[in-house]
């Protein structure tokens, strides 16, 4: 099926089944996004390596600037850039979070653009994630893009990148959340491990049997933690710390705290964040 392809499902009165009523930028804001918690780690992560608060920052592939929007409900004086190059997810962007931010939305600036080719105002901060970055998936060029990030900081800037791992990344599967009125549902469809190279897709589904397919999809290339931080030391930034998620003693799944460490865990699936140092 295509790009956010509908199947077939029970219709309502109007003859639409909820995978035709769907919006596939809110569910995906609903079902993989939680800019809250970024922008707790992003701020308090920042204020307590640089012994300030962080003003400006630059949202890469920043799609319906979801995380800039967050950043600038903050502080009055907080002001964020996302660069984008879908004019049509960030026209999106606009009308559903940005217009709600009031007179705030002043403070949001969108730029389509290439990452690569962007020229903006030095930030405090850059952040790049969703591993939206593992797009790039050559090193030269991946050192490359770490290299403009770093430009465009300004001197005690921090570059903020998530990353995910675990033997399950390595795996064609498929993972289904359960959420109210969704699920959500991560499919892994393929993997080739001789260069890296994977092909990931997210459905959605709903309680009249109706199915949005392929409402995103993402050709990338799977990077480990230490090609990432030796790529990072190779574009310049002084020093890159991983920040590794704790784990509740009740559950077993990820607590959202996450601490600087040399040494994580052989889990099977893990999400860490990045802070690389100008």
């Amino acid at each position: 099926m295509a790009k956010g392809a509908k199947k077939r499902g029970k219709r309502d009165k109007d003859g639409k089944t909820m995978a035709e009523r769907a919006d596939r930028h809110h569910l995906y804001q609903e079902a993989v996004q939680c800019v809250e918690a970024e922008i707790d780690f992003v701020d308090e992560t920042f204020t307590t390596l640089r012994g300030r608060k962080a003003s400006r920052l630059r949202e890469d592939f920043c799609g319906t600037a979801n995380t800039s929007c967050e950043w600038v409900r903050r502080r009055a004086s907080n002001q964020a850039v996302g660069i984008d190059l879908d004019p049509d997810v960030q026209a999106w962007g606009r009308e559903h979070n940005v217009a709600k931010l009031g007179r705030a939305a002043g403070r949001v600036e969108l730029v389509t653009a290439d990452v690569m080719k962007v020229r903006i105002d030095p930030v405090d901060i850059a952040v790049a994630h969703n591993f939206s970055y593992w797009i790039f998936k050559e090193r030269a060029q991946m050192r490359r893009y770490f290299r403009r990030v770093r430009d465009a900081l300004v001197d005690d800037g921090i570059f903020f990148l998530d990353a995910y791992g675990g033997s399950d990344a390595y795996r064609e599967m498929r993972e289904r959340t359960e959420l109210d009125d969704f699920t959500y549902i991560w499919d892994q469809a393929t993997f080739n491990p001789i260069n890296g190279d994977m092909s990931c897709h997210i459905h959605f589904s709903f309680p009249d049997g109706s199915r949005l397919r392929n409402a995103f999809s993402y050709h990338w290339r799977l990077w480990t933690l230490p090609e990432i931080r030796e790529i990072l030391a190779e574009a310049g930034f002084r020093r890159n710390t991983v920040y590794w998620q704790g784990t509740d003693e009740d559950s077993g799944e990820g607590n959202g705290e996450f601490e600087p460490s040399e040494v994580g865990e052989a889990d099977p699936a893990w999400i860490v964040y990045i802070v690389a140092e100008k």
